[in-house]
């Protein structure tokens, strides 16, 4: 249980808190809102809050996060220009499950990337929790990749990623930011079984 002195730290440090945090967390919130919704508009909320945690993780020294960011700045233009371009004709791709040796394949380069890249940050740079930082980074990589691709597992992925994650926040002092990857952490639970749900029905058709 958390005692007063860290409780008066905590609550010192949100109201010490960068208003960039604070706009990144809300157009973060905003970009997951909207595609619910399946509103473009989404990419643009989610263009302008990853290009805000580019500078603040690089800030608290969390080098492969802030590198991730610019993979998802990317990945916004792309989101946006797909479904620009396709609209609706997304709907065509089905949610389908990766083999298990696809996903022992993904698991081992996941952990092999994040030694790597972990022991090279460690011992080359001032980067904070590097193994953490590689893990989260490099899982998020490969898990993006599997949301373009309607691969169920991904929210599996995705809530041992975001789990991490609020952790790694914390220890940076990121505290909005780690609210906000608890509300995912609940999110991509329920995102499961939406996802699930509707994966029978297509078994079902097919």
């Amino acid at each position: 249980m958390l005692n007063e002195e860290t409780l008066n730290a905590i609550g010192n440090a949100f109201i010490a808190m960068s208003m960039w945090e604070l706009l990144a967390v809300v157009l973060a919130l905003a970009y997951l809102l909207l595609a619910m919704k399946e509103k473009i508009s989404c990419w643009y909320a989610a263009f302008i809050s990853t290009a805000i945690y580019v500078f603040l993780f690089w800030d608290v020294s969390l080098l492969m996060e802030s590198a991730l960011q610019i993979f998802y700045l990317v990945m916004a233009v792309y989101g946006w220009w797909q479904w620009r371009k396709h609209g609706d004709k997304q709907q065509e791709l089905q949610i389908h499950c990766w083999s298990l040796k696809t996903h022992c394949v993904v698991i081992l380069a996941v952990c092999a990337l994040s030694v790597g890249f972990g022991y090279g940050l460690h011992h080359n740079t001032n980067a904070a929790l590097p193994y953490l930082d590689s893990f989260t980074t490099w899982g998020a990589v490969i898990t993006t990749y599997m949301v373009t691709k309607k691969v169920l597992e991904n929210w599996v992925y995705w809530l041992v990623i975001d789990a991490a994650s609020v952790y790694l926040y914390i220890d940076r002092e990121l505290y909005l930011t780690a609210l906000l990857f608890v509300m995912y952490v609940v999110l991509v639970v329920i995102g499961f079984f939406q996802w699930y749900a509707i994966y029978q029905r297509q078994q079902r058709l097919n």
